[in-house]
């Protein structure tokens, strides 16, 4: 016996209906556990655009003065590139900090209008051959002529992750108890649907349906529950991201912490594609352990 797609549509949507509270519960169980986590990976995001500066084992920044004379910049590469203590450094001009200024502060068009490259320090990003040379290696530059200060990763990276891991591993766990209990709702919807409808299955299988057939709805159920309560996660983020934006306005921490829109459309549709596994894999345990066919 072949599917039609009149029938697995018709059977999907009698199925929803006739269990409309349980699926709303489960709709509103995946919504709130994939809204929860949508916000941890946009708080993961947003912290690693914040510390964009200090990738690649970068463990402090030696900020030159916008107007720095060549022999100052020079007299500072000739010191680093004769010190046993640094194991390796990187110049960035001010063209490549606009850039990566840019980056950091997407969320603010007006801010990054107001600045040009020339407002922007030149910096020695170095990385040091052990971490205890960081403090001796950042005095050495303290007080040299056209430095304008030196900023340790420590000290930006550790006021991040205070402000972030605590808050990542308290959204991952409640959206983790979540995930558990959606998946557990659908599971229990479609085993109230196929004992509903037994009788009829029953018939459909002395009549020749395969299992596949009787199967197909009941998983096209779960992934429809999947799937709604995944969207409407994608748009409690969008719309929580767009209020933070607002909120936050020309806090500098606020707005490094903020993804961009282009991270969250990213992140949505990785929701959505986890709510329709999550209602499929739900609702295809329920029927292989529970549909005798």
């Amino acid at each position: 016996m072949g599917l039609s797609f009149d029938y697995v549509v018709r059977e999907t949507v009698s199925n929803l209906r006739r269990n409309f509270l349980m699926t709303c519960a489960a709709v509103l169980t995946v919504a709130v556990s994939l809204s929860l986590v949508g916000g941890a990976l946009l708080l993961k995001q947003g912290v690693s655009k914040a510390s964009l500066q200090w990738r690649g084992g970068v463990e402090l920044s030696v900020f030159m003065l916008p107007d720095a004379s060549p022999s100052q910049s020079q007299a500072i590469e000739r010191e680093l590139a004769q010190m046993p203590e640094v194991k390796r450094f990187n110049y960035v001009d001010q063209q490549a900090a606009f850039s990566e200024f840019q980056r950091m502060f997407a969320n603010s068009p007006d801010l990054v209008e107001s600045v040009e490259a020339k407002d922007l320090p030149p910096s020695y990003r170095i990385v040091p051959k052990r971490a205890e040379f960081v403090d001796s290696v950042g005095e050495r530059f303290k007080n040299q002529p056209g430095v304008k200060e030196v900023v340790f990763a420590r000290d930006v990276v550790e006021t991040l992750l205070k402000v972030t891991r605590a808050l990542q591993i308290g959204i991952i766990a409640v959206a983790g108890v979540l995930l558990l209990s959606a998946v557990l709702l659908i599971l229990n919807t479609i085993q109230l649907a196929i004992f509903a409808r037994r009788r009829e299955v029953g018939v459909m299988k002395l009549v020749g349906a395969t299992n596949w057939f009787i199967r197909v709805p009941f998983m096209l159920e779960g992934m429809v529950e999947g799937l709604i309560g995944a969207g409407t996660a994608f748009a409690v983020v969008a719309v929580v991201r767009n209020l933070l934006a607002g909120a936050v306005g020309d806090n500098t921490l606020g707005n490094q912490l903020l993804p961009p829109s282009g991270d969250v459309i990213g992140t949505g549709i990785f929701v959505l594609l986890a709510g329709m596994v999550l209602g499929t894999v739900g609702s295809a345990f329920a029927v292989r352990r529970f549909l005798d066919v």
